[in-house]
């Protein structure tokens, strides 16, 4: 029941901002979360042949994007702070609320903005809801919310030229300057984005799952390192890898048992990959043995995506 809670909680206020920037009221939403509820399985009108299609279908059935109360998604149309945010703060599933004190009381969007406060997302972020994004404001967004999943970003690049070097932005149009930021983010645009942001956090998910999983296979028996690596599910790539004192290398993948002297051992990492594309979904270095200590290496911000720090 709780997750049936969030979901609607979750549609009933990304329909409301629709309706209330369209000059309806918020007495509306109900309704009008019936027509929306529809509307999602109904076919693709505005952006049946949008570039944007496939990620946009995807928000809509994950219910992390909405259409307007016309039935239409409006992919052409920039986006505003309030619907970039709102669904910053779906895909994040925060619960949690800090004041934001710019808003006042039963302003209509100072339930999502308190939410997205708590999450760190409007960090450095002048709040006005009604504002329309330039890649620059919305890149910041994203770096703001992804932080605890990716670390800080690359600080010899703007907020722009990061998002594109880490592939989750589209660079301007032949001709411009690659990392323009004063472009504005249409509607397509960050459907495509944050297409890109609910499947990391997704295979994150996956990767710690998976994690976990090796963590506690490991043991040490008869001064050998013994343990596991996971099987997964065919959609990951799962390696232990040991780095031995003499610079040598000793790697196991999905399903394997493994056995490796400690003595031998300089340290030992653990690395989930996305076969589909090659980002990482977790990473960790173990460098104290018999302890298992381990590090977390899966914040990527600062390098190009698929490298490891």
């Amino acid at each position: 029941m709780k997750l049936i809670g969030k979901t609607l909680w979750t549609s009933l206020l990304l329909v409301g901002i629709a309706v209330v920037q369209n000059g309806g009221s918020e007495s509306e939403v109900l309704r009008l979360h019936i027509a929306e509820a529809a509307a999602k399985s109904a076919p693709a009108s505005d952006y049946a042949n949008h570039p944007a299609k496939d990620a946009i279908s995807h928000g809509l059935q994950k219910g992390y994007l909405w259409k307007y109360p016309d039935g239409k998604f409006h992919p052409e149309q920039t986006v505003t702070q309030s619907q970039f945010v709102a669904s910053l703060v779906a895909i994040r599933q925060v619960s949690e609320k800090e004041s934001v004190p710019a808003l006042p009381a039963g302003h209509w969007a100072k339930d999502i903005y308190e939410r997205a406060q708590k999450a760190g997302i409007l960090a450095n972020v002048p709040v006005n809801p009604n504002k329309l994004l330039t890649k620059e404001e919305a890149a910041l967004l994203v770096f703001n919310a992804w932080k605890p999943f990716r670390g800080e970003k690359n600080p010899n690049l703007s907020n722009t030229g990061a998002l594109i070097t880490w592939g989750w932005m589209k660079a301007a149009p032949s001709g411009q300057p690659k990392f323009r930021e004063d472009l504005p983010v249409l509607r397509g645009d960050a459907a495509e984005i944050l297409r890109y942001l609910w499947t990391d956090k997704w295979q994150l998910e996956q990767g710690a799952k998976y994690a976990e999983e090796f963590h506690r296979s490991l043991k040490i028996v008869n001064g050998n390192i013994v343990g596991k690596v996971p099987g997964g599910d065919g959609g990951f790539m799962i390696t232990a890898m040991f780095v031995t004192k003499s610079n040598g290398r000793k790697g196991f993948l999905n399903n394997q048992n493994f056995s490796v002297p400690m003595g031998q051992v300089k340290y030992m990492t653990f690395f989930v990959t996305n076969k589909n594309n090659s980002s990482d979904a977790g990473a960790f270095q173990y460098t104290n043995f018999p302890s298992f200590d381990r590090i977390d290496k899966g914040q990527l911000f600062h390098t190009p995506r698929g490298e490891n720090k």
